[in-house]
């Protein structure tokens, strides 16, 4: 699919932002990596300035995560009478780790960067994270399984999105996964850790 010059101002700044830090990229520099004449103003055609196009970026970001967020919960509220429990959580939790990796440009360019720009954050926090979070914790209490459990799944959602949250970030900034374990056993271990959340059976009366 190709992309418009918006579009690609968009991505190539923040690819850039990623790599060189915020502060360190020109404008020239973007619009060179967009495919546009360095310095000669094509980006002004599309943003007012260079803060406008990571505001952009963020903004779709956050957009384009509901839209997916919406689109995960529904294709695995159709699994439920297909497939098991541990099946469906082994799927919540590679999506997330896919969402995290999906992230990772904005991700370092949101804690090198985005200190200087609340109203940014913001965008980053109420637009992706939360979501994200909302999302595993919504997705707990649907499931038939969970539903005689008396628990805290804010706490849950929070424990169990942000162990997948801090792999990816752990991978991103060291170079190496947490304990070098390998993605699928964190999702081995992981699924073992959501099902220990189901009530135990009642035991039947002694006679």
């Amino acid at each position: 699919m190709t992309r418009s010059t918006r579009e690609r101002i968009v991505d190539e700044a923040l690819r850039l932002f990623a790599e060189r830090g915020y502060s360190a990229t020109s404008v020239a520099e973007i619009e060179a990596a967009a495919g546009l004449s360095p310095g000669a103003g094509g980006l002004y055609r599309h943003f007012k300035s260079k803060y406008e196009v990571l505001a952009a970026a963020m903004h779709e970001h956050a957009a384009r995560t509901r839209i997916q967020v919406a689109d995960s919960l529904a294709e695995l509220s159709s699994m439920e009478g297909s497939a098991d429990l541990e099946e469906r959580l082994s799927l919540v939790c590679r999506a997330g780790l896919a969402k995290v990796r999906e992230e990772s440009e904005l991700t370092r360019v949101f804690f090198r960067d985005l200190s200087q720009f609340p109203e940014l954050v913001a965008v980053v926090r109420e637009g992706l994270l939360q979501p994200m979070f909302d999302a595993i914790t919504g997705w707990f209490r649907a499931q038939p399984e969970y539903a005689e459990a008396d628990l805290d799944w804010t706490g849950i959602g929070a424990v169990l999105g942000g162990a997948v949250v801090h792999y990816r970030l752990f991978q991103e900034t060291v170079g190496e996964t947490p304990g070098h374990a390998e993605k699928d056993q964190f999702v081995a271990a992981w699924v073992r850790l959501a099902v220990g959340l189901l009530p135990a059976p009642a035991h039947a009366p002694v006679s």
